[in-house]
């Protein structure tokens, strides 16, 4: 309550949602266990995103605006450029998280259901836990855009098996540098 200067009501609310969303579980008299990111986590996150996000990556490529496209391309290669002329991570992270949120945004977007919608947010917050203990390097900035560009040059060229493979392969990247092997 001192901390954020706010009532203890606002607060247990807050806390029930951050339970039920598996952010952390309250235990009575006795404190709050906060999510562990480890191997089974990073390892679940990403096969369930990977299941939903391939499917949309099918449909993104069938269906999303060529103009959408190409404008996420066109900032891909705006902020890899800025990357390779040297440019820190502190001065790129808001765009790279920008990017990341439009990308993967988009294309849960392209399967109109609030279901998914909803479950894709979750596992969004579970990342974001993952990544807590990741440090972003240019280098790491770089392969991830370039796997971004993998998928939506496959959706522009309209080959959905492309933009389902592009998409499998970058989720098993980013998995293999959550956990340190590249």
């Amino acid at each position: 309550m001192q901390l954020f200067n706010l009532p203890v009501q606002p607060l247990r609310d807050a806390l029930r949602v951050l339970e039920t969303e598996g952010i952390f579980k309250i235990h009575a008299r006795s404190g709050i266990e906060f999510l562990k990111a480890d191997l089974e986590l990073a390892r679940s996150t990403y096969q369930f995103r990977s299941i939903i996000e391939r499917s949309a990556a099918r449909t993104y490529a069938e269906t999303a605006e060529t103009g959408e496209i190409v404008q996420l391309i066109a900032d891909h290669r705006t902020l890899l450029e800025r990357l390779q002329d040297g440019a820190s991570v502190e001065s790129t992270a808001e765009e790279m998280e920008s990017l990341e949120q439009r990308f993967h945004g988009s294309i849960i977007a392209s399967l109109p259901n609030p279901m998914i919608e909803t479950t894709a947010r979750r596992l969004k917050d579970y990342v974001a836990v993952i990544r807590l203990d990741l440090t972003a390097t240019p280098p790491r900035m770089i392969r991830t855009i370039r796997e971004h560009l993998d998928v939506l040059e496959a959706c522009l060229a309209r080959d959905p098996a492309a933009a389902a493979a592009a998409l499998t392969h970058h989720f098993q990247a980013a998995l293999q540098r959550i956990l340190g092997i590249v």
